[in-house]
């Protein structure tokens, strides 16, 4: 490793992040909301950011060692909010450190990719909105679908093999008319990732919230068909204002209940019936038998089983951090790909680039708090397991942190999924939300086709990528973990991948019989997910959280 280069990527997003690659290894990744706990908190090139220091530091490198910079910018590269040779912390100039800067839909594509061990693949990036069609490269601007002024590419299409990402199609929205807000009414949309946000603000008042919006879907019986959300017209998306007409005042749930519950429905319909056209497409342009698909809208898990299931592809792959935080990888990857010329095709196993903390951070975070007792274990998965079924809520704090926005075992919150009022208790308790968002299953792999009906399709869901439905002779078994309309946002779990987390969930199923958890994200509603042991212990003083676990011990509340 010692003559491998040190790459940075930085993701200047609304979701900004920074990943450190040495070689082909991911050193560290992290999201900046997740340091500075501002929920989607915005990186500019010209920085600096808590991300690249935390990066930095955990390595024990400085700017000077870096050999190369890339970052990948979502909005206007030419801005000089995004200048990165104006970074006070990295100093390019002084340090010579040579840097690039590429395009938001190419750094989704690379970053999908890179993590998913394919020799080539059909990619698709699906979002609200990425760059500005100037800031793309030659090749994209050669296959954009309809050109006009002032564009923004919002779904692209890709083959790649190699260290090469070739684009297919693009397609963009003019003057940046991603998201058009109306003065209190339903916002206009001209793309899919608007298409939900426009949803979300319309219901919620929250422009962000996109998953509450596949959440509260099941419950409606779609009112408006696809057709009027869109039309696709020779190949192109022709959005229209048919629904948000519909809706215009500015009342918000829980207001107009059954009324918002149908409009959810329809939109999740609408988005399922888009993205597996465009898998479809992608298939029939790229000739390729795997799928690789990130942007924001790849978390909707509904949507991605369709894919699975539906769209042609032999394998399909979508990366844990699918939305912007994971373009710092694509970014860091890109930067390895021009040094070296070489695609390694290491795949993501398990999502925890985060920084580990050490016992004696974990004591240091324990005794600064008077409120908390912390004990010993000489068996904490035994404890851990005994506490969850004397039907205690806990923190679990394992390891290094995830890069995406799902919890999957590093920083979560766990129950038993056996009790019927779990998931009130969380919603109301734990995680202040809305009643009708649901919990996920974090299931033993080797016991998952029994529990969940995955038809003919792979069984692993290593990500809760992926819906599906809870059998029904075991629905009754584990209340807690199953939504309104049967289903089940799975995470599966092997020895080699999950280690402790895994161990827990074997011990639970010795004793209970039930091969799960329920499994949700170590944060309150609004706040990011906890990042370090002190986060911990806040969360567990500010909430109905019974404990918290770390690697070798257990703290209680007072």
């Amino acid at each position: 490793m010692k003559d491998q280069p040190w790459i940075l990527g930085i993701s200047a997003s609304h979701n900004g992040s920074a990943c450190l690659l040495r070689g082909d290894e991911i050193v560290v990744a992290i999201q900046e909301e997740r340091l500075t706990r501002l929920k989607r908190h915005r990186i500019y090139g010209a920085g600096p950011s808590h991300s690249v220091a935390y990066c930095l530091n955990y390595a024990r490198i400085e700017p000077r060692d870096l050999s190369l910079i890339v970052l990948c910018v979502q909005g206007r590269a030419s801005e000089q909010k995004h200048d990165i040779r104006l970074d006070p912390f990295l100093n390019v100039l002084t340090h010579s450190i040579p840097t690039i800067t590429i395009p938001h839909h190419y750094g989704h594509a690379v970053s999908v990719f890179a993590t998913s061990g394919f020799a080539d693949s059909a990619v698709l990036i699906v979002d609200g909105a990425g760059s500005p069609i100037d800031d793309c490269t030659p090749d994209e601007l050669k296959v954009l679908n309809g050109k006009s002024d002032d564009s923004w590419e919002t779904i692209s299409l890709y083959h790649a093999s190699g260290t090469t990402v070739v684009p297919l199609e693009k397609h963009a929205v003019e003057r940046g008319a991603w998201y058009v807000p109306y003065d209190g009414e339903m916002p206009s949309f001209g793309s899919l990732g608007g298409m939900f946000s426009a949803t979300a603000q319309q219901i919620f008042g929250e422009v962000t919230e996109a998953g509450k919006v596949m959440g509260l879907a099941p419950y409606g019986e779609k009112q408006f068909p696809t057709s009027d959300f869109f039309d696709i017209d020779n190949g192109r998306f022709c959005f229209k204002d048919a629904v948000p007409l519909q809706f215009r005042h500015s009342d918000r749930w829980p207001n107009r209940k059954s009324e918002y519950e149908a409009l959810a429905s329809a939109v999740q319909s609408a988005l399922e019936d888009a993205v597996l056209y465009l898998a479809q497409h992608v298939r029939e342009l790229s000739g390729s038998k795997n799928l690789c698909y990130a942007g924001g809208v790849a978390l909707n898990s509904v949507a991605n089983e369709r894919i699975i299931r539906e769209s042609g592809f032999e394998n399909v792959y979508i990366m844990p951090a699918a939305e912007d935080s994971g373009t710092a990888i694509g970014a860091a990857y890109h930067g390895l790909w021009q040094l070296t010329q070489h695609n390694s095709r290491k795949q993501i196993l398990h999502d925890s680039p985060g920084r580990l903390y050490s016992p004696a951070e974990i004591s240091a975070a324990t005794d600064q708090s008077p409120n908390v007792t912390a004990v010993l274990s000489t068996d904490v998965i035994a404890d851990a397991a005994q506490l969850l079924r004397d039907g205690k809520i806990i923190g679990w704090f394992d390891g290094g942190a995830e890069l995406g926005p799902r919890a999957l075992g590093q920083r979560s919150i766990l129950c038993d999924p056996r009790q019927p009022d779990a998931k009130d208790t969380l919603n109301r308790r734990v995680k202040m939300r809305e009643s009708f968002r649901p919990f996920a299953p974090a299931v033993l792999l080797e016991e998952a086709a029994s529990w969940f009906e995955f038809g003919d399709t792979v069984h692993e869901s290593p990500f809760m990528l992926r819906v599906v439905d809870v059998k029904r002779e075991k629905r009754d078994l584990v209340p807690a973990i199953v939504h309104v309309d049967g289903t089940g946002r799975v995470q599966t779990l092997t020895r080699e991948n999950n280690g402790r987390f895994y161990e827990l969930v074997k011990k639970f199923h010795a004793e209970t019989g039930v091969p799960m958890l329920l499994n949700t994200s170590f944060n309150r509603m609004g706040e990011p997910i906890i990042e370090t042991p002190a986060d911990a212990i806040t969360c567990l003083l500010n909430t109905g959280l019974d404990c918290c676990v770390f690697e070798d011990r257990i703290v209680f509340k007072k």
